[in-house]
């Protein structure tokens, strides 16, 4: 019978007082997991082989005793080490090299006048399609489509805003005909390219201004649907806000029929959980709809970190680009981005305010 405290396969700690050098050095745990992340921060020599390796290295473990670190491979070749025939460490890593393709593609998009197919892509960055459109996808934070559509969208805004007349931007935007274009135009600019080129002029947007528990509250539509909420101290810079943002559309005042859709949008915030259900004028960059989509999929009363975010929109190098579709965001509580928060769980900036953000996490949590 086995008296021993120790389960059946587990090794007890090594006490600290018989770490090796090497073992008490935090980058050691870093090699040990074969971290990615820390490829190009420092390298690691071993004595007995004579070769040196990133971090995540997947040879065989090496025994700390022979391990020594080295800030640069020219430092590793310098003390008389080569390079490991695996992982390569005098090379570009495997993500730098798939960012450097990715970086390739991204150019040919800007300059094709059509946009490239995926095999044509995957082709000029030299891996298959399934493995391109991953890689793409993890570097980026939207996929190859949703970035040749963005792309496209750019050039036709751009054009309209010098071209002489639509039609004239159409084709200089790299469109053969206008039929394709106003196809897509909706989707592209989120308007009528001659309402586009307006600034917006003539296009109906209602709004009125409000009171709920948080402050005033003003609620906009377009003729798509609720375009904005927008919370604050001040009703004045809220109609301010809303000029900004749609600078030549015609604002039109509240009627009485308006005034109960700002009742909903008002009930909505008070108890979130009851859902609005309401059509939604959504418009930003495919990185910021992916982002706002991920975010309508919090449920009520949970929160979840800009980190967690950016790994579920399959981008998870993107948490500053995350962090900044939320502050995009202009509208509140319907695209809830008052439910992420910091991976310490601390609550950060918050457009609206972070004492707002408090008690309406505070208030779903109870509710929930």
């Amino acid at each position: 019978m086995n008296n021993s405290p120790i389960a059946d396969g587990a090794r007890p700690a090594k006490p600290e007082l018989f770490l090796t050098a090497t073992e008490q050095d935090p980058r050691w745990a870093r090699v040990v997991a074969r971290d990615r992340v820390a490829d190009g921060a420092f390298y690691y020599s071993v004595a007995t082989t004579g070769v040196y390796c990133r971090p995540s290295c997947a040879s065989r473990g090496a025994n700390p005793k022979n391990v020594r670190f080295h800030d640069t491979a020219a430092a590793c070749e310098a003390a008389g080490f080569r390079p490991c025939k695996r992982c390569k460490p005098n090379l570009l890593s495997q993500d730098a090299r798939n960012a450097d393709k990715i970086a390739q593609v991204c150019r040919l998009i800007a300059k094709a006048e059509e946009p490239p197919t995926l095999a044509e892509m995957a082709k000029a960055a030299g891996l298959s399609r399934y493995h391109f459109h991953r890689v793409f996808k993890a570097i980026t934070g939207v996929t190859p489509k949703d970035y040749a559509v963005e792309n496209r969208a750019s050039k036709v805004r751009k054009e309209l805003t010098r071209s002489r007349t639509v039609t004239e931007a159409i084709y200089d935007a790299g469109f053969n005909s206008n039929g394709r274009f106003y196809e897509k135009s909706d989707e592209l600019l989120g308007m009528s390219p001659t309402h586009y080129r307006d600034g917006g002029a003539g296009a109906a947007i209602r709004f009125a201004v409000g009171e709920c528990s948080l402050g005033s509250i003003l609620v906009a539509r377009s003729d798509k649907g609720v375009c904005a909420i927008l919370i604050g101290d001040d009703p004045q810079a809220l109609v301010r806000d809303l000029q900004d943002r749609f600078p030549k559309a015609n604002l039109i005042g509240a009627d009485a029929e308006f005034e109960t859709l700002v009742g909903q949008v008002v009930g909505f915030v008070e108890a979130p959980g009851i859902g609005l259900n309401l059509p939604l004028d959504v418009r930003g960059t495919a990185f910021q709809q992916r982002v706002w989509q991920a975010l309508r999929e919090i449920p009520a009363g949970v929160t979840v970190t800009y980190s967690e975010i950016a790994r579920k929109i399959g981008a998870p190098k993107s948490t500053r680009a995350v962090a900044g579709a939320c502050a995009a965001n202009a509208l509140a509580v319907a695209i809830p981005c008052h439910r992420v928060v910091r991976n310490d769980g601390a609550l950060s900036g918050y457009r609206w305010g972070v004492e707002r953000k408090r008690a309406l996490l505070d208030r779903e949590a109870r509710r929930a």
